[in-house]
């Protein structure tokens, strides 16, 4: 059965409100109906069910897998798993990939093992990999021992490999082809598929032993005589991948060589699979919502619409770690009180000098961590970012706390007051950038997500040292 094409994103949106609208009916009728006292009171309750139901399913049958997926992430738990048992079997496997990690949970929690079986049987291999780490042991035995020998060894052998590396993302199901025939007899060859494998932009031209020789573009086939060897016209320069290798290294090399498709090689250059531009947009989407959510400290892919208490565990660790740094901070500005209480202008100006070390901090953060991200940070250019983001903080120092010692000074009347707000400003600038910098590099150094918890540690550091300097500095030149 052929999907139906995705939608754009505002239609999108405006298909989730229909699903909610015909979710609320749904309830607000059953509810009506459930309260009426009346003759063949179940038989009415029935079909009202049946009717809004129906209606719901058929909406949902027009949409492809990945919008029903945004679809029932979007939902909250009840109305998502009323939706999940309108899906037909068929595609429920398809679903079920498309959703995020922790929505296919609630999911598969839903569904008996035979229902799990029926969603899995209709997936390729590569597709069972990416679904293995959820399903129930027995069920994955059960599959395992349905495949076909050469599908089991292509399964065990994506099961191998980490998820953030490529071999755990290849697609078994490629076109080879040798380079001692004709165009003509290629086209032949291509003529006996009913389809071609999703994105073939290319065919991979090996020799007797499956080892890599070159790639035969698409285009290059069909506008070339067809009398010529494929050796002629194939592109001996090929973009190819290792199953150990980083995927999202490899999701890089997509962008900067705008692929489509790319093969996978073992050592010895033979083609055990290959990556698709598909596999690689999810990477980088993944990456980007992952990066997202560390740098507030957040567990990666968290169900929005998951338990109170599942979601407040998961955002406990940090709370407690911000409480810390909070009594950290308020210790810090008790050390100064007789200098408040003999100067009540600072309590309204300090906050001032942390908030725009925060902001700076930030956009430090943010750059480098898309650095590490581009892997365009070594040790070597780390020094100079260290030198150059030290520079800039120095400069933004200088002008704006200058700006807001001149302001200071025309609130308060007290010049002295000015130089200590602007002297204040430079010196938390430059731990801004020194904290910004270290805190995602020391991450990265220790295998860690270099965003995750970036902002938490970032936030502790400018207020403290910033209420110490700005604190510290009044109370030897004004007090």
């Amino acid at each position: 059965m052929t999907a139906p094409a995705p939608k754009p994103k505002e239609n999108l949106q405006e298909t989730l409100q229909q699903v909610v609208r015909i979710l609320n009916r749904h309830r607000l009728v059953e509810n009506l109906v459930h309260k009426q006292d009346m003759h063949k009171h179940a038989l009415v309750e029935t079909i009202v069910h049946k009717q809004n139901l129906a209606e719901l399913e058929k909406r949902l049958e027009q949409l492809h897998p990945a919008d029903i997926a945004f679809v029932l992430e979007s939902l909250p738990l009840e109305d998502r798993l009323i939706a999940w048992g309108l899906i037909k079997p068929e595609i429920e496997g398809d679903v079920l990939l498309e959703v995020s990690d922790s929505v296919r949970e609630t999911l598969l929690a839903d569904m008996d093992r035979a229902e799990i079986l029926a969603a899995a049987e209709h997936l390729d291999t590569d597709e069972l990999a990416d679904l293995a780490p959820d399903l129930p042991q027995d069920v994955m035995s059960e599959l395992m021992g349905s495949l076909e020998e050469d599908e089991r060894a292509e399964l065990q052998s994506a099961l191998s490999y980490a998820d953030d590396q490529v071999g755990s993302l290849m697609d078994f199901d490629m076109v080879t082809i040798r380079d001692d025939v004709t165009l003509e007899v290629v086209l032949r060859y291509l003529r006996r598929f009913d389809e071609l494998p999703h994105h073939t932009d290319k065919l991979f031209v090996v020799d007797n032993d499956q080892r890599i020789k070159g790639v035969l573009p698409i285009k290059r086939l069909l506008i070339t005589d067809p009398d010529r060897d494929v050796s002629e016209v194939m592109a001996h320069e090929v973009v190819m991948f290792r199953p150990d290798d980083d995927a999202g290294d490899a999701a890089q090399a997509f962008e900067r060589y705008d692929l489509v498709s790319a093969p996978v090689v073992d050592s010895t250059h033979k083609v055990i699979g290959r990556l698709t531009v598909d596999m690689m947009v999810d990477v980088i989407r993944e990456e980007s919502e992952a990066e997202m959510l560390s740098l507030g400290g957040l567990k990666e892919d968290e169900d929005l619409f998951s338990s109170v208490w599942q979601s407040a565990r998961n955002r406990w660790p940090w709370l407690a770690i911000n409480i810390l740094t909070a009594i950290f901070v308020s210790r810090v500005i008790g050390l100064f009180e007789g200098t408040i209480h003999q100067l009540v202008a600072l309590a309204a100006l300090m906050p001032i000098v942390s908030g725009i070390g925060g902001n700076t901090g930030t956009q430090t953060v943010t750059l480098v961590v898309r650095g590490l991200a581009l892997g365009q940070i070594n040790p070597s250019s780390a020094r100079r970012l260290i030198v150059k983001e030290h520079a800039i903080a120095l400069l933004s120092g200088v002008v704006w706390g200058g700006v807001l010692g001149l302001i200071a000074w025309l609130l308060y009347g007290d010049f002295q007051l000015g130089l200590v707000m602007t002297a204040a400003m430079i010196l938390n600038l430059q731990v801004a950038a020194l904290v910004g910098l270290l805190v995602p590099l020391t991450m990265d150094k220790l295998g860690r997500d270099p965003a995750y918890g970036s902002s938490v540690f970032l936030t502790a550091a400018t207020d403290s040292m910033g209420f110490f300097i700005f604190l510290g500095l009044a109370t030897i030149f004004l007090v």
